[in-house]
């Protein structure tokens, strides 16, 4: 079944990708988290996938590869550290993989379902340090989960970007290169 659900104020159906900025002001989690993200390029540092029902979202964290639930529509990190391994993150937008690319409804809806199903198929899978391999199965960062799920049905959410200073970066899946990669909304504070 599709879901859908507002985050923020802005749209989401199963299989739709929140883009986040690590940290968050005056949380001492929140200012770590901010330097770690000051190592990822671009502003998203980290995402989540939307699967549903109501608040529902799947990630892959220092918990490895885990579901955890927003309430109200909002996106109150400091309210789900527990569950997510006291990860604190701030709203960025949302990336529309499946907007704009000239699917029938049908089609949409049988990648999305097929995108919830691999990542639910995937839970509990540990965290993949190893950003230089992708393409495993066994082990995950967030954007490679997106990455996998989305593969099989010609989405291909790896544009490339690199970092200048280190050479071979270019085969790391960025969270920032989804929303590059796709359709992308940003949250009204940030736009």
């Amino acid at each position: 079944m599709i879901h859908t659900y507002v985050v923020n104020g802005l749209p989401v159906k199963s299989g739709d990708i929140v883009c986040t900025m690590n940290g968050k002001p005056n949380i001492l989690p929140g200012e770590f988290w901010r330097l770690v993200g000051r190592l990822v390029p671009g502003d998203v540092d980290h995402i989540a996938i939307y699967l549903g029902p109501e608040g529902r979202f799947v990630e892959a964290g220092a918990l490895g590869v885990s579901t955890f639930e927003i309430h109200d529509g909002l996106w109150h990190a400091e309210h789900n550290m527990a569950e997510r391994g006291t990860l604190v993150d701030t709203f960025y937008g949302v990336a529309y993989p499946l907007a704009e690319i000239g699917l029938t409804r049908d089609e949409e809806d049988q990648i999305r379902g097929s995108v919830v199903e691999y990542c639910l198929e995937h839970l509990h899978m540990p965290y993949n340090l190893n950003f230089f391999d992708p393409d495993r199965d066994d082990a995950f960062y967030c954007s490679q989960l997106a990455y996998k799920a989305y593969l099989p049905h010609g989405i291909n959410l790896n544009t490339g970007l690199f970092m200048e200073q280190l050479p071979g970066t270019n085969c790391i899946i960025y969270p920032q290169e989804i929303a590059l990669s796709c359709h992308f909304v940003k949250a009204p504070r940030f736009s």
